[in-house]
């Protein structure tokens, strides 16, 4: 597998905001990356790894701008990608009267 490649195809059209990618040598962007830091990043993922069983080659987080994120997933050596959403909060949970107290006694202080 092509570390680049896999990168590229799971970020899809989503908004990187920073990422880090660990494989032979660290590659990171961070927040504020311009496109010649985002073509650096690439050619330095841009390696071939082994991603079947075995131990696991490819580390990396990626965050995205709508606030989600990616990680990389792995279980007795099989690699992948793992794109997490917070969860909503239940109704229950969701004490929007408290939120706005809170809010209110911040901005009177």
């Amino acid at each position: 597998m092509n570390a680049k490649k896999e990168f590229i195809e799971h970020v899809g059209k989503k908004d990187i905001l920073c990422c880090t990618v660990r494989l032979i040598e660290p590659a990171s962007l961070t927040t504020g990356w311009v496109e010649s830091e985002y073509d650096e990043f690439l050619k330095a993922i841009d390696v071939t790894y082994d991603s079947g069983y075995g131990g696991q080659e490819l580390y990396g987080m990626i965050w995205y701008k709508d606030g989600t994120w990616s990680s990389r997933g792995e279980y007795d050596g099989s690699e992948w990608w793992e794109h997490h959403r917070c969860p909503v909060i239940p109704e229950h949970l969701n004490r929007l009267d408290k939120v706005r107290e809170e809010k209110l006694n911040e901005i009177v202080k």
